[in-house]
């Protein structure tokens, strides 16, 4: 018989007061960052040369007390894992329902990824105002999106690292706290602090994704798994995107660039907040000995502990099988970032080049967001009702359509009918391939690596944007057709390496696929 509700299991274990502490320090110092803010409004906003007052080096100082103290309270007490669950696999039966707890773990995820992703779309929006205060060439101001994209590849490394080793939760309250401290880029009078402060904010956005797609996976029912990892994910990225440029819309003209930075601070209170629908990895629990956290869940969520079937007689082929699979969609994620970060980011310049007007080539990418959320729904169809596997494989092969597209004569691209129809398959090859991408990847890696597998591919996805403005700094942009070139090889190999090493996941439960 089961013991009683366990009502209150803390978010936080026995470190809870150092936690919230650091949290009131953090918050705290966040605050004495407003007054000279307040003060700067009445001067177009601008702080360049202005000297930081006494309210806003307290203020540093209190974050930088802050942010250690609360990763120190947050992190488990380090306990020798139960050997008794070595073989035990933690998971609700494939017919489980989807209940108001599934429901609250979902909008509060798809909230965290919005913000996640709203951090680093913000960097566009910010750009031409911080350009035009510091008085910095492009070549200077291209170093913030470098820097952050830096920031985000690493963090993809280390939070899933993180989520390994100390659980899912915390690596995402880790996270969170990143957000809120670095909200105070928007208060930076030096462009050199707000590069500091743009990469600790990248580090945390690089996390927040691989984390949440790993977690999904371990706590849904398998015949609800598929759909909502695709979807979760990819109403995430379009939602993080679209909430950046509403928040530009709204609070720029007003207050500023700087004030976009700020979005960070309330958003990041809220997310700590409801940090209690957030689980953790079920087997995590299990290996600490947190019995009353484990049996709330499975209250919850209805997850129980089940046997895994025995591995297979050719598991040293398993395991190669493995490790193809590993670079199959290492080197899908690769190919995708450069696409992502690099030809698409490069699309508005050839373009005009072309001879089209600058409002007629951001009309046609502004496009884009219109098609994004239907293509993420059909992705997450597909997927789930059709392949995983080979939903990913024709994502890939549309993009490489739209690459092969590109590299038709100048005379036939020119006509505008072909042209947009060669950017809606990149448009729509890219949206749909990411919004798969990280949640097969989290469905395909055993529990003690998931974390860390995930967010290699992540970081990957990643790598291209670093490489992009790296070559941007020494003016090395190429054409539409140099780009597609360049990526058409790759994007190609990837689709051949997941047709061949990939495996199917639709519907399969996470302790057969761990077996195989």
């Amino acid at each position: 018989m089961s013991s009683p509700p366990a009502p209150g299991v803390p978010i936080i274990g026995e470190r809870a007061p150092i936690f919230w502490g650091g949290c009131a320090a953090i918050g705290v110092g966040v605050l004495l960052h407003l007054p000279m803010l307040a003060m700067a409004h009445h001067m177009d906003n601008r702080l360049v040369g202005m000297p930081m007052d006494t309210g806003m080096w307290i203020g540093m100082a209190l974050i930088v007390l802050g942010v250690p103290a609360a990763i120190y309270g947050a992190l488990p007490k380090a306990r020798s894992p139960h050997g008794a669950h070595a073989g035990t696999s933690y998971e609700a039966p494939d017919g489980t329902p989807l209940g108001r707890w599934h429901a609250g773990v979902l909008l509060v995820l798809t909230f965290g990824l919005v913000i996640d992703v709203m951090k680093p779309a913000t960097l566009g929006f910010v750009l031409p105002g911080m350009s035009r205060e510091y008085g910095l060439a492009f070549s200077t101001t291209a170093l913030l999106p470098f820097v952050a994209l830096i920031g985000t590849t690493i963090g993809s490394f280390v939070w899933g690292w993180l989520a390994d080793v100390y659980g899912r939760r915390v690596s995402i309250l880790l996270s969170t706290i990143l957000f809120v401290s670095t909200a105070i880029c928007g208060a930076m009078p030096l462009f050199e602090l707000n590069l500091l402060m743009c990469f600790l904010m990248g580090c945390s956005a690089g996390g927040m994704l691989p984390v949440v797609y790993t977690l999904l996976a371990e706590v849904m029912p398998p015949r609800h798994r598929s759909w909502v990892l695709v979807l979760v994910g990819g109403t995430g990225l379009v939602g993080g995107y679209l909430a950046a440029s509403a928040a530009a819309h709204a609070f720029e003209p007003l207050f500023g660039w700087r004030s976009l930075w700020l979005q960070g601070f309330p958003t990041g209170i809220i997310l700590l907040m409801l940090a209690r629908l957030i689980p953790e990895s079920p087997r995590f629990l299990a290996e600490q000995g947190r019995a009353a956290e484990l049996e709330q869940m499975e209250r919850r969520f209805g997850i129980v502990p089940r046997a895994r079937p025995p591995a297979p007689d050719d598991a040293p082929v398993a395991a190669r099988r493995h490790g193809r699979l590993t670079a199959a969609l290492t080197i899908a994620a690769l190919s995708w970032s450069f696409v992502n970060f690099g030809l698409l980011l490069w699309l508005p310049a050839d373009l005009q080049a072309r001879g089209y007007s600058a409002e007629l080539a951001s009309g046609i990418l502004a496009s884009s967001a219109l098609v994004a959320l239907p293509t993420i729904m059909l992705a997450a169809w597909f997927y789930s009702r059709w392949s995983s596997k080979w939903t990913l494989v024709g994502t890939i092969l549309l993009t490489f359509g739209g690459l092969v597209g590109a590299l038709l004569p100048a005379s036939v691209l020119s006509w505008p009918p072909v042209l947009v129809a060669v950017i809606a398959m990149l448009i729509v090859g890219t949206n749909g391939m990411i919004a798969v991408l990280l949640p097969y990847s989290a469905e395909n890696y055993p529990l003690g690596i998931r974390g860390r597998a995930t967010g290699l591919i992540a970081g990957s996805s990643k790598f291209g944007g670093v490489a992009v403005q790296g070559f941007a700094l020494v003016g090395l942009i190429p054409t539409l057709g140099g780009a597609a070139l360049a990526l058409l090889a790759p994007m190609g190999v990837s689709a051949l390496l997941v047709a061949y090493a990939g495996r199917e996941t639709r519907g399969r439960s996470l302790r057969e696929l761990e077996a195989l």
